[in-house]
């Protein structure tokens, strides 16, 4: 029969094993999360609005997920279709140049405000208004006040040489994303088709940025030289210090249609609309198309099962087209998962 020592010393050397046994089942465990974190089981959904218009420029109402086809870099996916979106709520972010010529367009864009208000009559939607010319500027946060929108836009003033469209870019769609997925996210820019001084913003992080987003970007470009030509054809520049610019016009037109169109090609990638205005009449008539399509997108998306990181061509199309255009986001962008 054992004596007590050596029974005690028996004891401590069960206990001893039992805890090494308990802490290499510990370490065992803990070590399995890391790879459960790096799996990341969870599936990217791409939400993907999409306007229908007919001949006739008409929307299309009435179409079901069954109707659409969306690719995936080539690859045919699963469709689904939000049937709620049409009631959500919208965060809207008003960006206006300033800088350069913008001031002469100011006259032309007097009606904003007064468009803007029916999209805050829900008592839930939600705007903000961001001004810049070489500098970005918040003039006012999100608010469902219609009131204070109007004020703002009301405030814009001339500024300085600078549009720099590509950092206003990047300041709103960074505002944007930090509203809740449930609301649809709108961005208005108002704007000359040419950045001029961007420097906060590299246009592959905006561009990724867009491509993480769901936003819709909605674009109405005025041309300075054109303004100018019109203007002073109706003798509304003899106020302006440097008239020289207006013989030289046609050949600027040229020239900045050769050039990059930023606002066009921001709002091709989320499958908003790019249009242009000279006149007060035609901006009206293309804020009036605004408004209206806002609502009317059909809110697709796509679960993805396996997207690489990088960015993606999508192709969003209708099975039975007939004569039926659609407006949809072509790209966007995955992150790697894994990290």
């Amino acid at each position: 029969m054992p004596s007590m020592k050596s029974f005690a010393t028996i004891v401590k050397r069960a206990s001893l094993r039992a805890a090494v046994s308990l802490l290499c089942f510990v370490a065992t465990e803990l070590s399995a999360y890391p790879q459960e974190t790096t799996f990341r089981a969870q599936t990217t959904v791409v939400v993907i609005p999409a306007l229908v218009k007919d001949s006739k420029d008409h929307v299309v109402p009435g179409l079901t997920a069954e109707d659409f086809i969306i690719e995936d870099d080539g690859v045919s996916q699963p469709v689904h279709l939000d049937e709620s979106a049409e009631s959500e709520p919208v965060s809207l972010v008003i960006v206006v140049q300033r800088g350069r010529r913008a001031a002469y367009e100011f006259p032309r864009i007097h009606g904003l405000s007064s468009m803007i208000d029916p999209l805050l009559t829900d008592g839930r939607s939600k705007a903000a208004v961001i001004e810049f010319d070489s500098q970005v500027q918040l003039l006012q946060n999100f608010t469902g006040d219609s009131e204070l929108i109007s004020h703002s836009l009301k405030e814009l003033r001339p500024g300085d040489d600078g549009a720099a469209i590509l950092d206003a870019l990047d300041y709103a769609v960074r505002m944007l994303q930090t509203v809740p997925k449930s609301r649809q996210r709108v961005l208005l820019l108002i704007s000359e088709t040419r950045d001029h001084g961007s420097q906060a913003a590299k246009i592959d992080d905006v561009v990724a940025e867009i491509g993480q987003s769901s936003i819709t970007i909605f674009a109405l470009a005025f041309s300075p030289a054109r303004s100018n030509v019109l203007d002073t054809m109706r003798g509304n520049n003899r106020g302006e210090m440097h008239p020289e610019p207006d013989l030289l016009a046609p050949f600027v037109l040229a020239v900045q249609a050769m050039r990059k169109n930023m606002p066009k090609a921001v709002a091709s990638m989320t499958g908003g609309e790019f249009e242009s205005f000279a006149t007060g009449k035609s901006f009206d008539a293309r804020m009036v198309d605004f408004t209206n399509h806002v609502h009317t997108r059909y809110l697709l998306s796509i679960e993805p099962k396996d997207p690489h990181p990088g960015l993606h061509q999508l192709r969003v199309r209708l099975k039975d087209a007939g004569n039926n255009t659609i407006l949809a986001r072509s790209t966007y962008w995955a992150t790697d998962r894994t990290k």
